[in-house]
Formats: C-alpha cells, structure tokens, sequence
C-alpha cells in the first residue's frame, strides 16, 4: 500500500521571478513580519502531521536564504528548478528520496500560497488517495463573463461547474512524472499538476478548499495574506 505510514512528501515550487508582484526581489522573498513568505509557505506545510519531508525548488541563481530552520526539524531537500513551473516540479519530483516509491503519493503546493488551512491538507489527502489524485479547489461564486478582444462582453457563462484550482495537488509520484514529462515533450505549457494529470487521461478529484488560500501574486495579495497570517498566529488581535 503506498504511503503506508500516512506520511507524505512536499514539492514546493519557489523558482517564479514574480515579476508581476513589481517588488525588488522574487515575492518568495518578500516578508511579513519579518519573515519572508516562502518561510509562513513552509511552517505552514511542516507543521502538518501528515507531511514527513519537503523539497523546495529554487532558481538556480537565486541567493535568497533558503528557511530550512521552518521545518520543525523535519527532513529539508532543495533543488535549482527551471524555465517553467512544470520543469520545477519535474526537479522536486526527481529530488525526493529513494525511499518514495512511484507509486507513493506526493504533495504540490505553491510557495506563494501560504495561508492553506490544515484541515483542507487533511480533506485533501483523506478523499485524494482513495480517488487516484486530487486538488484543493474552490467553486466559481462570481457571475463569468467572456470577452473579446476589446474588452467587451460577448456572453455570460455558467458557473455551476467552474472551479478555481489551488494547491496542494496530490498524486502518485510516477504518475504525476511520467505526466509532465508528456506535457513538455509534446510542447504543452501545463498550468498545473492536475492539467498534465489529464492530459494523461486522468480525472483528478475536486476537493473544495478553503476562499482563504490565496496565492500571492500581487501587492494587494500580499496586503490580504499578511491579514491572514497575523489573524491565524495571533499576531493582529493585540496579542
């Protein structure tokens, strides 16, 4: 049975420029309360119960110190990563150790996305193992319209079956391999896990996640993930 002891391995992917946050280094690095965001991303993750180890994908020149010290002392692997996110998670995924089967299955989650509720790690794992794989996701609320190049709305468009996908994604871990090195050799730019996953022809289970898992991709992202944090910590109550 894979995963038999319930622990799982983390891949998180931390080699984007972030060049549409517009700060003087990759947002990663960017703090908050004196803590850059990919360390909140990482005691968040290993602070889990069921993850046993994290792989953390960098760029290759990137200086930024790395926050192993956020890993409650659970095992800590990096890797330089590459040109796209998909070639990053292809690094992470080949950094694990032997001891992760191929047929284990392993955690993705997005360094810019630090506020990922626990209980939504445990709904993940507990309803994506038994379905073969699975991502964090949140239903469409808003109405959804479509335009054309100008701007202008050509139609409204259903929601009732539009999700927003988040992260973690969880998968085995050759599966999820073999899948994104498809994607790449047949020239396609793959979102996430969950699109190389069906490319594959694979049908990732939806598990809906919490509206507070942000990811951080602008100056106001970082304004509402900072709320958050200090809100979760204790922080922002006068504490």
């Amino acid at each position: 049975m894979a995963n038999a002891d319930g622990g799982l391995w983390c891949v998180v992917p931390a080699a984007g420029r972030g060049r549409r946050f517009g700060a003087d280094r990759p947002k990663q690095h960017v703090e908050i309360a004196g803590k850059s965001l990919l360390t909140w991303t990482l005691q968040r993750l290993a602070a889990h119960p069921r993850i046993r180890g994290l792989v953390v994908v960098t760029a290759a020149d990137d200086a930024g110190p790395l926050a192993q010290s956020a890993c409650c002392g659970k095992p800590f692997l990096s890797v330089p990563g590459g040109a796209e996110r998909a070639d990053s998670v292809l690094a992470g995924l080949r950094r694990l150790p032997e001891t992760v089967a191929g047929t284990d299955f392993v955690l993705v989650h997005d360094a810019a996305r630090p506020c990922v509720c626990p209980g939504d790690i445990d709904a993940l794992i507990e309803r994506g193992m038994p379905a073969g794989g699975a991502l964090l996701a949140a239903p469409l609320r808003d109405t959804l319209k479509r335009a054309d190049a100008d701007g202008h709305v050509l139609e409204t468009e259903p929601r009732e079956t539009r999700w927003r996908a988040l992260t973690p994604q969880i998968f085995r871990r050759a599966e999820l391999t073999d899948a994104l090195e498809s994607a790449r050799r047949s020239g396609i730019s793959v979102g996430d896990e969950a699109m190389a996953m069906e490319l594959a022809g694979f049908r990732p289970l939806l598990v809906e996640g919490s509206e507070d898992n942000i990811k951080v991709t602008t100056a106001a992202d970082l304004a509402l993930a900072e709320y958050l944090l200090l809100r979760d910590s204790g922080m922002g109550n006068g504490e």
